[in-house]
């Protein structure tokens, strides 16, 4: 059994600690509205000890912050062993704290995890001891610190809002070094400083902080980005380029009327098809060529709207077959051009290849292997519905991925390859002696689609997101209203404004012309 008056004191400690506290949280005079609270950690955090003295609190290395009350004494620890030596106790009950210094005490049969509430009220001594006392005065003393702390806050703060501060309840004053970094910003540490010397940096962009003093931001998900504040994460707006968008109706705007001004020349050429100008280089040729120009000038409206999968092959199929069939008629022109020319020369045999229509096979023949190649390519890795969530800020962009780019490249090397055979053969015939040669519009036709391509490439690749959609609807239409424009220009022109020089005898009179001049 343990003697009525003979239980360690530390129960005292704790009892003058929480009688303290809840003496304070009463007063209204001291800390009002501020309620004090307490844990108690068996020496693990408290800066207050109010225990017997312990030599291994005294490194400060290791507990800078912990401040023991009570002198250095021993007897303790001497007086419970030679008590129990004195009575010849075999049975004893302790209240002690857990650790080192507990367990110094610690004998057989002690029953763990004891607690005050468990010993009856009549084994407890009252009476205030001088350590407990020396509790309770410490109590009071971090409350009339806070106090008078509050009260200073308040009369700096323009508010006088001293209630808004939190404070931990055994926080006494600091030395800080600097302020606080708030959402928004990360704490990096200041070179040869102590770690309450930092600087604020602003957080990344799509990287945010939420709270108060964190070191590290944190990166917000690709469907997310960071709001201007950088402390909250929004969700990102889908987007594509629509028909709603300025630039969408521009160039669909664009699309349409070249195709309507197609059209137009189409119908001006079927009018006028037994002019000289018309039927001098093959119309069966001009009119599939004013259709598949038509083509080229709608396909660019593949590329305007919500992406799908069957938008996505077609613009890649729709874009390469009709261009070649528009190219490949082009060479067909010139090659016709050619051959006319030979026919009337003494001694050539051409006549029959002409009059067969043997160049007219040139536009299926070079629109099936194009075919082939677009079969491959959408057999081996089509194109596909992608996201692209970095090029706009606060969008994701959804567009067509190409799938295969060695597939998307193998199509337009052989489209311009077609092109550069077509350049070739024309430019060779330019200054053959024909009244309606135009082999001269279809080299600058040829140059002009060229050119177009080659600076697309480039341009092209150096964009993203809506700005490369547009690229590649740019491109498409301006190299087709050059080739419109190029080759059909000059014949609405002599059809339209120079009737005279399309019948017969304003060609004769022309030639005639030409006679006497170089006589």
């Amino acid at each position: 059994m343990l003697g009525k008056r003979l239980l360690p004191n530390n129960y005292q400690n704790v009892l003058a600690l929480i009688f303290a506290i809840e003496e304070i949280n009463r007063n209204p005079h001291l800390l009002p509205n501020v309620s004090l609270g307490y844990e108690i950690h068996n020496f693990l955090f408290p800066q207050l000890t109010f225990d017997t003295f312990d030599p291994g609190l005294s490194d400060n290395g290791h507990f800078h912050s912990v401040y023991q009350l009570a002198p250095k004494d021993t007897s303790l620890a001497l007086g419970m062993v030679s008590l129990m030596i004195h009575f010849s106790w075999t049975w004893v009950g302790l209240v002690i704290a857990e650790g080192q210094k507990g367990h110094q005490f610690l004998s057989d049969n002690c029953i763990p995890n004891a607690s005050l509430a468990w010993l009856p009220v009549n084994r407890f001594d009252m009476a205030m001891s001088e350590a407990s006392h020396n509790t309770y005065n410490a109590v009071y003393a971090v409350a009339h610190a806070l106090h008078e702390r509050l009260l200073a806050q308040a009369q700096m703060s323009p508010l006088g809002n001293a209630t808004a501060m939190v404070f931990p309840p055994w926080q006494t004053p600091r030395s800080i070094c600097s302020e606080s970094c708030g959402p928004g910003s990360r704490k990096t540490p200041q070179e040869g400083k102590p770690a309450c010397c930092f600087d604020c940096t602003p957080c990344p962009e799509s990287e945010i902080t939420n709270a108060t003093d964190m070191e590290e931001c944190m990166k917000c998900p690709d469907h997310q980005y960071a709001n201007n504040q950088q402390n909250h994460c929004l969700q990102k707006y889908v987007t594509f380029l629509s028909y709603e968008d300025p630039l969408g109706k521009t160039l669909a705007g664009t699309g349409l009327s070249l195709t309507v001004l197609t059209a137009g020349v189409l119908v001006l050429f079927v009018k006028h098809q037994n002019t000289p100008i018309v039927k001098a280089n093959n119309r069966s040729l001009s009119y599939i060529l004013l259709v598949s120009l038509a083509f080229c000038f709608l396909c660019s409206l593949l590329f305007i709207g919500r992406p799908n999968q069957a938008t996505c092959i077609l613009q890649q199929t729709t874009f390469g077959v009709v261009f070649t069939v528009a190219v490949s008629t082009i060479l067909a022109k010139t090659i016709t051009v050619v051959l006319a020319f030979k026919v009337t020369v003494p001694g050539r045999r051409m006549r029959q290849v002409l009059i067969s229509g043997a160049p007219n096979y040139i536009i299926p023949i070079c629109s099936l292997i194009q075919l082939t190649l677009c079969g491959v390519w959408m057999g081996t890795n089509p194109p596909f519905i992608d996201t692209d969530a970095h090029s706009e800020h606060g969008h994701v962009i959804i567009v067509c991925n190409k799938g295969s780019l060695t597939a998307f490249y193998c199509v337009l090397g052989y489209l311009g390859s077609l092109a550069l055979g077509s350049f070739t053969v024309a430019f060779l015939a330019r200054n053959l002696p024909d009244t309606f040669n135009e082999a001269k519009f279809l080299t600058f036709s040829m140059l002009v689609f060229c050119s177009v391509w080659v600076t697309f490439l480039p341009v092209y690749h150096s964009t993203k997101g809506k700005v490369m959609v547009a690229m590649e609807i740019f491109a498409i239409l301006a190299s087709s209203a050059g080739l419109l424009g190029c080759i059909f220009a000059p014949k609405c022109y002599i059809i339209l404004l120079r009737r005279d020089r399309n019948s017969l005898h304003g060609i004769r009179e022309k030639k005639h012309s030409k006679r006497n001049n170089l006589f």
